[in-house]
């Protein structure tokens, strides 16, 4: 077959391509991407049949000129699809890939459409001027290596999201993947096969040819796996690492090289091509049985079965299950990570958990690897019928043999995707003597039957994923019973200075019908429900610190002026007088609002354990990057188990008036500003606080 019709067999796909993605129902970024880059590719193709059925050498030039300028647009856009296309992160993850998408799109276009009259020249070849030859300008080499290396990054990005999917989505979008693998590797080939030789080679353009028509029917064979745009994976941000692709590009690269280097000292420039696609098919073959999960699942199962090694490798297969749940603090993220680290341990794709609700009645779906949200639902009967059957049988059992109701429920409630896909399994989640859910496995790769070894392993993760979930409904059982603790200790504060406050209005409404007329009562009232309704407010105030984000305004100020502020206030309204060593101090930024909130918290504070004959010492200093306030008193101090345990925790307090807000409002307003309060103190011997900012701040 000619290269101008494959040219244009393949240009016709991509259009049936773009034509299909366009009556898709849903479109979204991924579809428009798509579309994009099938429609340089149709253009790209269409002009190479051109070129191929061209009759003289101007048009040649004419149609291989607008072939590259298309042609440098296509790295670009596929980046972008293979950044967007399954990925559930793409919003954040195109944003910070501008970088290197910029200088892909920009770079080849630019230098295309200022040299675009000039990309190639036609030349006659030497053994047959009949024969016309494609040379490459240096704009058109530049286009080529972007060619190349956005070929690189389309494969890097789509091995990230295939193996980031796990269960069914693997499934479905596997032959997306596996078309545009097919068409950028041997467009990565074809590139650097013009940049060795600077020439188009027309042979390779048919073989780009057949790839896209290859890549096409791949694509078009994934049209029919419904949800394949649906798919959302969040891949690794650590780009390289662990890269399949990476290493698979820089061997064929250096194999290239060299064989390019050597090919003129062994005389033999026409096989390079040749060998070059050879190294290309063994490294594309190698890659394809290093991604498959049927052949490492096989290789497993050969190896288990005539070097008699066990099927798994139980330490790091509990590892890996140990690394992925550590750190899971919530029922569903927990879920979440089993499914998938199950998927991958016994290859199975359709990996379910099922949770048993808090009145030990029903069952609801938290994750899976293949059913969506809404599907996999159970009626009530069925659950209750489930959760009594897994009480009785703790060992995995092989759901599609059994003949008992409960199976046939279950069995609904998870229907298989595949016709050979193995028996399904489950397994019920057990711990402190009460089931939790239900763990069940089906469409293992291959159809491969669960084996003891699957069995034995299966239980062991069902028991500690149990063990984690009970874990988890414990702790947040405790930290439901220390929110309840901190409300009951509110309300109690609440609780008695309202009643106090409710108890001298009650007074006051008893007497007022008798003593109203006396201006001298009326005077006692008004001036108590005023003082009643200051202290009401007081303590709202007091208390929404606890509510509301604290907001830190921090402006250039000097800290023993406003030590100083401070003192002057506190003296004259409480009638004491303070002894203050101010030491030499920079300018801070700080708020002074909320640092003078510390400071008079701190005098009150020592005010009030001072007594009458008491002594309180306001002292300032810097030592190693600090600027120190010191508010020390002579009072009653405090003792060792109440500052360790209570004193900067809310509603904790040794005052009869008090609510325990102030040293815990205290301590956020100097950790907001980096700094940190210390406190040394003695029972009978006084109290000293030390609050420390940092002076680098300024």
């Amino acid at each position: 077959m000619s290269g101008a019709t494959l040219g244009f067999i393949s240009a016709g796909l991509a259009g049936i391509l773009m034509m299909a993605m366009l009556f898709h129902e849903r479109r979204t970024l991924a579809h428009w991407l798509f579309l994009a880059g099938m429609t340089w590719l149709l253009l790209e193709r269409l002009f190479a049949g051109f070129s191929a059925v061209a009759l003289d050498a101007a048009e040649l030039h004419q149609w291989q000129n607008w072939r590259v300028l298309v042609l440098s647009l296509l790295p670009g856009a596929w980046a972008l699809f293979s950044l967007a296309y399954a990925r559930g992160d793409a919003s954040s993850v195109l944003p910070r890939s501008v970088w290197y998408l910029a200088p892909l799109f920009l770079v080849p276009a630019g230098v295309a459409l200022l040299s675009w009259t000039s990309l190639v020249t036609i030349v006659s070849a030497d053994a047959d001027p009949r024969i016309l030859r494609i040379e490459l300008s240096f704009a058109a080499k530049v286009v080529y290596l972007a060619v190349l290396l956005g070929s690189v990054m389309v494969l890097m990005n789509l091995e990230r999201t295939y193996r980031a999917s796990v269960g069914t989505m693997r499934w479905r979008i596997k032959f997306m993947i596996l078309g545009l693998g097919v068409l950028f590797a041997v467009l990565a080939y074809t590139s650097s096969q013009a940049l060795l030789f600077s020439i188009v080679n027309p042979s390779l353009e048919v073989l780009f040819s057949g790839a896209v028509i290859v890549s096409c029917l791949l694509i078009l064979r994934s049209l029919f796996r419904t949800g394949h745009f649906e798919v959302s994976v969040y891949p690794s941000q650590l780009v390289l690492h662990n890269s399949l692709t990476v290493l698979l590009a820089g061997v064929y690269l250096v194999i290239v090289g060299i064989l390019g280097k050597a090919a003129p000292l062994l005389g033999d420039a026409a096989g390079i091509p040749l060998r070059a696609f050879l190294v290309l098919i063994a490294l594309v073959v190698l890659s394809v049985l290093l991604l498959s999960d049927r052949m490492r699942l096989h290789t497993r199962q050969f190896i288990s079965r005539h070097f008699q090694r066990p099927l798994y490798d139980y330490r790091t297969v509990w590892r890996t299950f140990a690394e992925g749940t550590t750190r899971c603090l919530e029922e569903r993220q927990l879920c979440s990570a089993v499914v998938k680290l199950a998927s991958e341990i016994f290859q199975a794709l359709s990996v379910t958990i099922w949770l048993v609700d808090d009145k030990h009645r029903g069952l609801h779906l938290v994750a899976s690897s293949s059913l969506k949200s809404g599907e996999g639902h159970l009626q009530a009967s069925d659950a209750a019928e489930l959760i009594r059957a897994f009480s009785e049988r703790p060992d995995p059992i092989d759901v599609d043999s059994s003949k008992e109701f409960w199976a046939s429920a279950l069995r609904r409630a998870q229907p298989g995707e595949f016709r050979k896909g193995g028996n399904r399994a489950a397994v019920a989640l057990q711990a402190g003597g009460e089931i939790l859910g239900i763990l069940m496995l089906g469409d293992r790769v291959g159809g491969v039957a669960f084996t003891l070894q699957d069995f034995d392993l299966l239980k062991a993760i069902a028991d500690q994923a149990a063990a984690n979930l009970l874990n988890i409904n414990l702790a947040q059982k405790l930290s439901q019973a220390k929110q309840l603790e901190a409300f009951q200790a509110m309300s109690a504060f609440f609780v008695h200075d309202l009643k106090n406050t409710a108890s001298t209005l009650s007074l006051m409404l008893q007497n007022l019908p008798v003593h109203y007329q006396d201006p001298k009562f009326r005077e006692d009232a008004l001036r108590g429900i005023s003082k009643t309704v200051a202290h009401i407010n007081d303590l709202i105030s007091r208390l929404s610190v606890l509510r509301h984000e604290l907001a830190i305004n921090a402006v250039e100020c000097d800290l023993n002026a406003l030590v100083q502020e401070t003192l002057a206030l506190q003296e004259q309204a409480g009638g004491f007088r303070v002894r203050r060593e101010l030491g030499n101090l920079p300018r801070l930024q700080l708020d002074p609002g909320q640092i003078q909130k510390v400071l008079t918290n701190l005098l009150m504070n020592a005010r009030e354990a001072i007594g009458a004959d008491g002594q309180i010492t306001v002292e300032t200093s810097q030592a190693n990057g600090w600027a120190v306030v010191t508010v020390s008193d002579t009072g009653c101090g405090m003792t060792p188990e109440f500052i360790d345990h209570r004193l900067f925790r809310p509603f904790q307090t040794t005052k009869k008036r008090g609510i325990g807000i102030g040293m815990f409002h205290c301590k956020m307003i100097v950790e907001a500003h980096r700094g940190r309060i210390e406190v040394r103190s003695e029972p009978g011997k006084g109290t000293a606080f030390r609050v420390l900012l940092p002076i680098a701040a300024a």
